[in-house]
């Protein structure tokens, strides 16, 4: 009776850490309520999450083909295959005109893997970094779950939405910052930063001792004007991208992420103890789907094509306000005029219109009760046949 009497006072000690009580990412949750309709006979057109619906490109998956028929998949370096980096280091001259040494260039584990090294490297447990409301969740979930403060500065339609220096060095004034995360392309908005912005944003960063992220995942799926990068900026930026998003290949989990020098050896050494190295079949296929630009140009003018339905088919049905649709495959829309919750708007939405779409509650603390995130990455039929239920939805009343 004492030994049962001692095993559940001790089974009582075993509770989760309080660094694993981070909320849930929404746009999954919403998945999950859209799947429960699918598997009830009904179609869903999913607008809720940011994954194309094209596949990666076809150089990459006959790459990946041939080096299953090889048949040994070995670990790689923990940095990544050589020439991958090497390859990166190429799209940024032919890109952006810009050097970056391939040994400042880890592959990672999706931008996701890039983020916790970042964190890792860059951060101690207290630090406070900045990032930008509306924002990407898992920045402040992942910040919290390390140890790390995430203060959250709230953008506004007077900058396009983009953090300012001031902006920045006033919160850095108010208690002090070590570190400031800003998305270009933005998610959830789809805003982009000008190249003075970014300028001006570094200046005042490395003005403070301030470190500096960029988080360029979205980078390809530009349409209002040509993205800059961080790299063409500084070379202390880290700077964080992926292949999920321009080349489609969000399954395959593989990014990467150009570190400053003194970096170099700690995101190395975190990378060796955390995942010794990024799957091999996925960098093999990254590196070959440089080859398939012209394939994923072809995908981004889809993109384009939903961006006008959106823009021209929103605002008919009343959905008129707006944050500019700068790049990425996403449209930040107000919908307090039908709801004062985006909560309950996007679940009616989905009930009654079939249409998922991510509230912006999970994306801005602030002001996300009345948005509601639409992701234009599916095919330019489904997109209209949304736009087209939408409408008959809100027509009801």
């Amino acid at each position: 009776m004492l030994d049962v009497t001692l095993r559940d006072k001790a089974k009582g000690l075993l509770v989760p850490s309080r660094r694993g009580n981070v909320p849930p990412f929404m746009v999954m949750d919403v998945m999950a309520a859209a799947a429960k309709i699918e598997a009830e006979g009904s179609n869903v057109i999913h607008m809720e999450v940011g994954q194309p619906a094209a596949p990666a490109p076809q150089t990459a998956i006959v790459a990946a083909r041939a080096a299953l028929d090889v048949g040994k998949i070995d670990y790689t370096a923990a940095i990544g295959i050589p020439s991958l980096r090497q390859r990166i280091s190429r799209h940024y001259r032919e890109t952006y005109a810009q050097d970056v040494d391939p040994a400042r260039i880890v592959i990672t584990t999706g931008s996701s893997g890039a983020f916790v090294l970042a964190f890792l490297s860059a951060f101690e447990p207290g630090d406070r970094v900045a990032i930008t409301s509306p924002g990407y969740p898992p920045y402040r979930h992942i910040l919290r779950a390390l140890g790390c403060e995430p203060v959250l500065i709230e953008t506004t339609s007077a900058t396009r939405h983009a953090l300012t220096g001031e902006m920045l060095l006033e919160a850095h004034r108010k208690t002090p910052l070590k570190g400031v995360l800003v998305a270009s392309p933005a998610n959830p908005t789809g805003t982009m930063m000008t190249r003075e912005a970014m300028s001006d944003l570094i200046a005042a960063a490395d003005s403070a001792g301030i470190r500096f992220i960029s988080d360029e995942i979205y980078h390809g799926l530009d349409y209002a004007f040509p993205a800059v990068t961080a790299a063409q900026l500084s070379s202390e930026a880290i700077i964080i991208n992926s292949f999920s998003k321009y080349f489609c290949m969000t399954g395959w989990r593989v990014g990467w992420i150009v570190v400053p020098d003194r970096l170099a050896r700690s995101v190395e050494t975190l990378q060796q103890n955390l995942s010794i190295s990024v799957p091999t079949l996925s960098q093999i296929a990254a590196e070959a789907a440089f080859d398939g630009c012209a394939e994923m140009d072809m995908i981004k003018h889809g993109y384009e094509e939903n961006r006008r339905i959106l823009i021209e088919g929103l605002p008919k049905v009343g959905l008129t306000e707006f944050l500019p649709v700068d790049g990425a495959f996403y449209l930040y829309a107000d919908v307090s005029k039908f709801n004062s919750d985006s909560l309950e708007f996007a679940k009616a939405m989905l009930q009654q219109a079939h249409v998922a779409a991510t509230p912006g509650v999970d994306f801005d603390p602030f002001h996300g009760k009345s948005f509601v995130r639409f992701s234009y990455s599916r095919s330019t039929q489904e997109i209209a046949e949304a736009v087209a239920r939408i409408t008959r939805w809100l027509a009801k009343g």
